[in-house]
């Protein structure tokens, strides 16, 4: 297959863009130098400084070389509304090689790109990059799937998340499957519970346009966290390839439904009121600017579910994101089951706790806690803790992202039915928000989220 050559992106004036996928691509043009890419920006802005945007992308990873000078230099900006067919098709016609359309847009503007090119059509070759969400409930993702379908082949559509480039994530499947010790531990026989949190100390960082109308379950839960669940607790691959990993981490979600166990709470959101966090007056959530208050949108967000499947039935696996947290954890957290025996020599009569392994997925780091001493030590029972940071990635989240579309390689990338499953599960959740069960409660800016 042509290699790609043009990073078309839809949407070049947006957040995503500078902040996330340039800086990414920057990453990947400073290990790669031979590397070629021309970026073509499009937007509905006529005076867009798409040179100076991509240079100031580039210079925030102080990325350098002759592959980023290169890319600098041929960059371009072409007016074009991302709902016009025509002149989509008409600027991937006028460019040399194969090309990579990127959709860095809100779902509801990808879905009438894709309307528009599936009646116009695109050059051989062409790769589809459809920026998370996709879609914005289940209805609009499966819309999204047919639609793309009609435009390319399915093996030219990337659904871009990022976490599953994350390096905290890649590092946990060199983890589990490169150390013959841990797969064997990871199933209902020995692990208790299985946690993954990722709170923030920011608050709406004037993001009201975007937040108010998303919430913490819809902007973190139901994409980048669901998929990180599939990837720590999918079945082992027999390849690491674009069959393998997508196909296995659907598997996973396919069998995730909400935690129903007798008696427990499966779903928490909540509301940060103002507070203090690093020294710093925060305003309520609800007093930000441009926030409806009507809308009760939650800033905490957290799901109990269970992956129903042999190896993890009646193991509960908790999401959790929250904002203006005052002590944020950003982690995978395995929590094992404790001895099967009691021995009454030990201290606590034995009650000990249980052994934690911890993957860091903000500062990277690995950790495992564990029990050590007992009753011939004179310290008595103690509680030690292995830990050891990681090497610095050369690539971001966003520089394997780039990789995987210029490469046309999907084995990081989200599988439509995958997509589907993670709205599946997300508008159960949403149904318990609209039941008298869940109520919102608030909590306090600079707390550890509500009671």
């Amino acid at each position: 297959m042509e290699s790609i050559e043009n990073l078309v992106i839809l949407g070049a004036g947006s957040d995503v863009t500078s902040r996330l996928l340039l800086p990414g691509l920057g990453s990947l043009l400073v290990q790669e130098p031979h590397r070629r890419i021309r970026l073509v920006g499009l937007s509905r802005h006529s005076d867009l400084p798409w040179r100076e945007t991509v240079r100031d992308a580039f210079d925030a990873v102080e990325a350098g070389g002759p592959a980023v000078d290169d890319a600098i230099a041929r960059a371009e900006h072409r007016e074009v509304d991302a709902t016009d067919g025509e002149a989509l098709s008409a600027v991937l016609q006028e460019l040399d090689g194969a090309s990579a359309l990127y959709f860095a847009l809100p779902p509801a503007v990808t879905e009438r790109a894709l309307e528009a090119l599936a009646g116009v059509g695109v050059p051989e070759g062409t790769v589809l990059a459809l920026e998370k969400p996709i879609g914005d409930d289940l209805e609009s993702a499966q819309r999204l799937g047919v639609l793309a379908a009609q435009v390319v082949p399915a093996s030219s559509i990337f659904r871009v998340d990022h976490f599953l480039g994350l390096p905290p994530v890649l590092n946990f499947l060199g983890l589990r499957f490169a150390n013959r010790w841990l797969e064997p531990l990871l199933n209902r026989e020995h692990v208790e519970r299985i946690d993954v949190t990722y709170d923030e100390s920011l608050g709406l960082e004037g993001r009201a346009d975007f937040y108010d109308s998303t919430g913490a379950l819809r902007d973190m839960i139901q994409s980048h966290l669901m998929q990180v669940l599939g990837i720590v607790m999918m079945e082992p691959p027999s390849s690491f390839d674009q069959v393998e990993i997508p196909a296995l981490i659907a598997h996973v979600l396919r069998a995730t439904h909400v935690w129903d166990a007798q008696g427990s709470t499966p779903v928490l959101r909540g509301c940060y009121t103002a507070g203090v966090i690093d020294g710093k007056q925060m305003p309520a959530y609800r007093d930000e600017e441009g926030v409806d208050p009507g809308r009760e949108t939650e800033t905490f967000a957290q799901v109990t579910l269970e992956v129903d499947t042999w190896r993890w039935n009646g193991v509960p696996v908790t999401l959790r994101s929250g904002k203006a947290i005052g002590s944020p954890r950003q982690e995978i957290a395995i929590t094992f089951r404790r001895p099967p025996h009691t021995y009454r020599q030990f201290p606590h009569d034995g009650d000990v706790a249980p052994s934690v392994l911890r993957i860091g997925l903000g500062h990277e780091h690995v950790s495992f806690e564990v029990n050590a001493g007992g009753p011939f030590d004179s310290r008595g029972m103690t509680r030690a803790t292995m830990s050891s940071t990681m090497p610095q990635p050369g690539l971001t989240a966003y520089g394997v992202v780039a990789r995987g579309v210029l490469d046309r390689d999907p084995t990081f990338f989200v599988r439509q039915d995958a997509a589907e499953d993670a709205w599946r599960i997300t508008e159960d959740v949403l149904a318990l928000y609209n039941s008298d069960d869940v109520p919102l409660h608030d909590y306090p800016a600079g707390s550890d989220g509500p009671p």
